[in-house]
């Protein structure tokens, strides 16, 4: 009505014994005139003042009932923020909880709904009731579930792994590593982080703490041995796991079948050897007391597993393979003394006994070799050549048999062997009828011989090898004998 107010104020037509009172508000009022006195035009102004009034009275009502709605709608909004406000800062009042690897979220507080919303879980309005806004999207309380158990998360903070959010502790029990020896969570270190050991080849992961509290290794595998699975022991302290033990060539008799193979292995590669060279499976013990009494040759330190003997010496050899007693422990072991006389440059090839049959078949090629030498005449070469070779001869070994797919006589004549001696030993594999763990086991001498790191074993197995490669093997033996070195 101020629009009003300014129309009359702004006329030019004369108003007689009548006063409008003006406002400054929206408010304002005509008081009619007793009397009044007009010119000669009356009827037009009259007729012209009316049509401009009830122009301005219906704008003026317009505007009244806009500002009224905008009124309403601007307390509305006040409401609904006040509503947010309180929400916001009671949620601010709640402790922070700590974030664990940077994968901890906190969702926004549940406030009320005042629009059209699409729950993220159900893809359904969530209406005028309680919400959860995270990850981008808004949820129904009970639509907001963990990627693992399907439950709801009602809790403070959450873990998210891609788009997926989890419960802490499912998260945990799916992504925080387990040491694979003490079945527990491995411990994060000072610094807030998972620490952990890993075998390089078997990927076994463990707590630190395991290297330096006693915790045994497979003497075959090398894997610690876990605490829910006891490994055998035998009877020089050696720990053996039951998948090695599956395996393994525990006397002497039980090994001649091996020995025949790698003899074949030999005259295949049109290296046979001529002379009968006594092959004996040991225990620990009698190979150090070998190795003492040996003038010549080299041994793989820090432990010697195979031996090619040239002096003359008695050997107590396993005559009859043990059975497995109490506690996982090796009894009833029957040992003989062995007289080794000096018939040619080799006297007797000695491996330690208790080692699966590919450990135990690829020692035996490495230290036939060493006779094979020695019986034609390679002399002083240098470690790293000499034990280079025989590595290679080993590796090579390893690789026929992996390859192979054909049957053989050597696991049937072990397996009867085991059967005659003890009907509680194990027997050994079919060549070509391998676990896949036996396989895989294969694979890991392989792999120690190719990433051993000595000079002599490790550097001489990768210089013997690239020379074979590219020149074969008889020129590469050929060259040995003139000059004493592998050909560049």
């Amino acid at each position: 009505m101020g629009w009003l107010n300014k129309i009359f104020k702004g006329s030019s037509h004369k108003i007689s014994e009548g006063q409008y009172h003006g406002q400054s508000g929206d408010d304002g009022y005509w008081n009619e005139p007793s009397s009044s006195s007009v010119g000669p035009s009356e009827d037009v102004l009259s007729e012209f003042d009316n049509e401009e009034i009830d122009r301005a009275i219906a704008l003026s009502l317009s505007e009244e009932e806009q500002r009224k709605a905008k009124a309403v709608e601007k307390e509305s909004l006040l409401d609904e923020d006040e509503q947010f406000a309180r929400a916001l800062q009671e949620s601010l009042n709640v402790e922070s909880p700590p974030r664990e690897n940077g994968n901890t979220y906190q969702p926004l507080p549940f406030i009320f709904s005042s629009g059209f919303r699409i729950c993220a879980g159900c893809n359904r309005e969530i209406g005028h009731g309680r919400f959860l806004s995270c990850m981008g999207a808004v949820w129904h309380p009970e639509c907001f579930r963990c990627h693992s158990c399907n439950l709801p998360i009602y809790d403070h903070e959450f873990s998210m792994s891609g788009n997926h959010p989890y419960h802490k502790s499912c998260y945990k029990e799916l992504y925080h590593p387990k040491c694979d020896v003490c079945k527990q969570f491995i411990p994060t270190n000072m610094s807030g982080l998972i620490e952990y050991r890993a075998h390089p080849f078997w990927l076994q992961k463990y707590c630190p703490s395991h290297e330096m509290d006693g915790t045994p290794r497979c003497c075959s595998c090398e894997r610690m041995e876990p605490r829910d699975s006891k490994y055998v022991t035998l009877d020089d302290g050696r720990k053996l796991c039951l998948e090695c033990l599956d395996s393994a060539v525990m006397d002497t008799s039980e090994c001649q079948p091996l020995y025949i193979d790698i003899q074949e292995f030999y005259e295949g590669l049109n290296m046979k050897v001529e002379q009968q060279v006594p092959l004996l499976l040991v225990e620990r013990q009698a190979l150090n007391e070998a190795m003492e009494g040996e003038k010549t040759g080299h041994h793989h330190l820090p432990e010697t597993r195979g031996l090619c003997l040239s002096e003359e010496q008695t050997v107590s050899t396993i005559l009859r393979r043990p059975r497995i007693g109490a506690g996982n422990r090796i009894m009833d072991m029957i040992t003989e003394p062995y007289r080794l006389t000096r018939r040619c440059e080799v006297t007797a090839i000695l491996i330690l006994y208790g080692l699966p049959r590919l450990l135990t078949g690829s020692i035996l090629a490495h230290e036939m070799m060493h006779a094979w030498l020695r019986l034609k005449g390679y002399r002083g070469l240098s470690q790293e050549v000499e034990e280079g070779i025989c590595q290679v001869l080993a590796h090579m070994w390893l690789d026929s048999e992996l390859m192979s797919g054909s049957g053989s006589n050597t696991a049937s004549a072990s397996s009867s062997s085991s059967s005659s001696s003890s009907s509680s030993g194990p027997t050994s594999s079919k060549k070509g009828m391998r676990s896949q763990f036996e396989r895989k086991l294969g694979d890991f001498f392989k792999h120690q011989i190719e990433s051993d790191t000595s000079s002599a074993y490790g550097d001489g197995f990768r210089a013997g090898n690239v020379s074979v490669l590219r020149y074969g093997l008889r020129r590469t033996l050929d060259h040995i004998k003139m000059t004493g070195s592998f050909p560049l």
